[in-house]
């Protein structure tokens, strides 16, 4: 479902993108997992969480946030934001935020140790 992701390097975040950031980076920090993502939805209403790997269980940061807003009620997604070790978001990811975002929805990609900048439209 998910075709090659359309990559572009951004160099800065506007205010409400850098709020989602900041966001991410506490829920990544707070736990000490491998990462971290928050996405505001359509009404402006944030949602964070961190990596969850359990036996029975396994959401990246992202499907979590994601499964945080739909149990909220959220109907849509404006952005997202990951902090992860990692160069790209895995592709069941932007999926997730494809689902409840539909297309277009930009997802910002930060390095947990570089803070190098890219951002994934679903």
């Amino acid at each position: 479902m998910n075709d090659e992701p359309d990559i572009q390097p951004s160099d800065s975040l506007g205010a409400e993108d850098a709020k989602l950031l900041t966001l991410a980076r506490g829920s990544r920090a707070r736990v000490m997992a491998p990462e971290g993502a928050a996405i505001r939805d359509e009404t402006g209403r944030t949602y964070a969480s961190a990596s969850v790997s359990l036996s029975s269980l396994h959401l990246t940061a992202l499907q979590a946030a994601v499964a945080q807003a739909v149990a909220a009620g959220a109907r849509g997604i404006e952005a997202a934001v990951v902090v992860t070790h990692r160069s790209a978001v895995d592709a069941d990811s932007i999926d997730a935020v494809r689902d409840l975002g539909g297309m277009g929805v930009p997802v910002i990609v930060v390095g947990a140790e570089s803070g190098e900048q890219t951002t994934t439209r679903t």
